[in-house]
């Protein structure tokens, strides 16, 4: 968790990478799950755009049913950490094929695309790569002060405290 938090500290987007296998996304979605505590992490620490990568879509044989139950059970729960989902792009890939990630895959064929609201209007696209390409980058508060995120305090004898 620690090195998830200095990483997400100074992200403009969050991936949240749900595996799509049975008993996996449960896992993951469930009280204690890493899903759930990853995306309410990211939007505490401020990331406020977020894509949805739905993982492993080949060890489920493509289920269009199991992608859109995924879809409806993540989107409740992001919408109670903060997100609106109808912002979020929801991707079905196989990372270990490279399915939907840089090309269209041709093995879901029920897969339109994904859609993401913004607000001059609508984004489309169908890889994940198109959704990474949507994101616009957050206005940066440059009249603010400066932001640091610290991993890690050493205290080193004859030199002191060193904050890394």
């Amino acid at each position: 968790i620690k090195n998830m938090i200095t990483g997400t500290s100074q992200a403009d987007c969050a991936i949240l990478i749900i595996a799509a296998g049975t008993g996996e996304f449960e896992a993951g979605i469930s009280k204690d799950g890493q899903t759930r505590e990853h995306a309410l992490l990211a939007y505490t620490l401020g990331v406020k755009n977020l894509i949805v990568a739905i993982n492993k879509m080949d060890t489920t044989k493509w289920s269009e049913a199991r992608y859109q139950e995924i879809i409806k059970e993540t989107s409740n729960f992001i919408k109670k950490v903060g997100y609106n989902p109808k912002a979020v792009a929801f991707v079905p890939i196989s990372g270990f094929n490279g399915d939907n990630m840089l090309t269209p895959s041709t093995n879901c064929p029920w897969y339109k695309g994904w859609e993401r609201e913004i607000k001059s209007g609508k984004l489309t696209g169908k890889t994940l790569l198109e959704a990474i390409d949507s994101i616009e980058p957050p206005k940066r508060p440059l009249e603010k002060p400066l932001r640091l995120p610290l991993q890690d305090v050493y205290k080193i004898g004859g030199i002191g405290t060193v904050p890394v």
